[in-house]
């Protein structure tokens, strides 16, 4: 059922409008618009206060800056209906060999003047990750087989976790790939959200606003730091406004590739991505709203290695892998193909030790992100090795079929001294038969068994010649 209109109240609230009109108030006077609402006075006329203009009439009112520009054009006519001038220029032509390359820094993703993002469930890893890519470039070591364009001066700021943290993990991942001082001083900085904020927008009455004060504050560290590359974990920590709005997170994602192009950084965003309930998760899972995802220019997203994967790579239970998925959003580079892996290794820092009131403490086990490669099942095994395989196959029929009691992959086991109790060696095996089928060493073929019926078998196919 309608609400009933009061018809009084709107001729009221019509009778103020017309009345501050002729009165001419003050920039920044509000009155009802009859809907829930409000209207402001510019100056020359009212409009919504949600509206660009009536924000602006709301800053100029506080004696504040709304634009964020530098310098200020606040200061400027508001009217929505203002012809748009000079947002394009002419066309000219250049040669394209003088044209600027794009400044890529860190594995085809990191460029300057560009925001990317990583997405990730809780847990996985990619906290430690971008700590240990930003130490990769803070070095300009491969530590994650992934080279580092040149050593580049990198911030990473954690809005979690207490500074001791990341310094903790910092030194961990040190000592597991081997870098020393020299390496990381000058060129790694860390922060942490529980001592200097990164907030750069908040919502207020006029809807999310940039606080222009952060904004110059994180600007001024860059330049004073002399920053090539910006790591921001997580992004959720550096705004106050609602993450489900597309139009405020979309103003966040734009004020910082705002400064990214300022000062010609590379800005990296890692967010948290939404419950999936076991599904694999994409870059449309990061939670909030898509603006994000819309917003910068390259996104990739961390799943962990699911119980079928493990089975298939033979790890052990209980190591924790995950992989990176590079095609969530690659807008400025071409199709990669396949994953990259991680595996989350156990560093012991060594600082054992008695506490003030003289209880014995354990050190502290740190977990580092290290890069990890699926098992190549020719890993180990020569050209000797195949011969001696089809010789013991070319002995007697053996089945294709794992369940099978003349499972070929008996003979192959045997041969290579492997057990096929060990669940990495038992995918070695598999394996190694799947591709000397592929490349016709060992064919599939039918033949009598004992009882004169006619089975699928594993020959020998082309000989291996030494």
């Amino acid at each position: 059922m309608s609400a009933i209109r009061d018809f009084d109240a709107e001729f009221e609230e019509a009778a103020q409008a017309i009345q501050a009109k002729r009165e001419k108030p003050a920039v920044g006077y509000r009155v009802s618009d009859g809907l829930g609402g409000q209207k402001i006075w510019t100056g020359d006329r009212f409009v919504d206060s949600r509206s660009v203009s009536g924000q602006v009439a709301a800053a100029k009112a506080n004696d504040d800056c709304y634009c964020a520009a530098d310098p200020c054009v606040c200061g400027s006519d508001p009217a929505l209906d203002r012809p748009l001038t000079h947002f394009v220029r002419p066309f000219a032509w250049r040669d394209p060999t003088t044209m600027p390359r794009r400044q890529w820094l860190y594995g085809g993703r990191l460029i300057r003047k560009f925001v990317s993002a990583t997405f990730a469930p809780g847990g996985v890893g990619k906290s430690a990750l971008s700590l240990a890519e930003a130490m990769a470039m803070a070095s300009g070591k491969p530590i994650l087989k992934i080279k580092p364009r040149c050593r580049l001066r990198v911030a990473y700021w954690n809005g979690e976790d207490p500074y001791e943290e990341t310094e903790r993990r910092a030194l961990a991942a040190a000592l597991h790939h081997d870098l020393d001082p020299d390496d990381l001083e000058g060129f790694l900085h860390l922060g942490t959200g529980r001592e200097d904020s990164v907030t750069i927008a908040e919502e207020t009455a006029n809807g999310a606003t940039i606080i222009t004060p952060n904004v110059e504050a994180v600007i001024d560290t860059i330049k004073e730091l002399q920053l090539d590359v910006v790591v921001l974990d997580p992004f959720v920590s550096t705004h106050r406004v609602n993450e489900n709005d597309n139009n405020a997170i979309d103003r966040v994602v734009k004020q910082w590739a705002k400064i990214a192009d300022t000062c010609n950084v590379a800005i990296e965003l890692v967010h948290h991505t939404r419950k999936t309930n076991g599904a694999e998760t994409t870059v449309e899972d990061g939670r909030g709203a898509g603006a994000l995802v819309a917003g910068v220019r390259n996104a990739r997203v961390l799943n962990p290695m699911t119980t079928e994967e493990r089975d298939r790579a033979g790890v052990a239970a209980g190591e924790a892998y995950f992989r990176v998925d590079g095609m969530g959003k690659a807008n400025l580079t071409p199709p990669s193909s396949g994953a990259t892996w991680y595996q989350i290794a156990s560093v012991d820092l060594g600082n054992e030790g008695y506490a003030e009131d003289g209880v014995w403490e354990k050190s502290d086990n740190v977990g580092v992100v290290r890069s990890w490669s699926w098992p190549d099942p020719f890993d180990g095994v020569t050209a000797s090795d195949l011969l001696a395989v089809q010789r013991r196959v070319d002995e007697a029929q053996w089945r294709e079929n794992p369940q099978a009691a003349e499972w070929v992959g008996k003979a192959v086991a045997d041969v290579l001294e492997l057990d096929l109790d060990d669940k990495a060696h038992k995918q070695k095996v598999k394996g190694l038969i799947a591709q000397w089928i592929k490349s016709g060493v060992l064919v599939r073929s039918m033949a009598m068994d004992e009882h004169r019926k006619e089975r699928p078998v594993i020959e020998v196919g082309k000989w291996v010649e030494l």
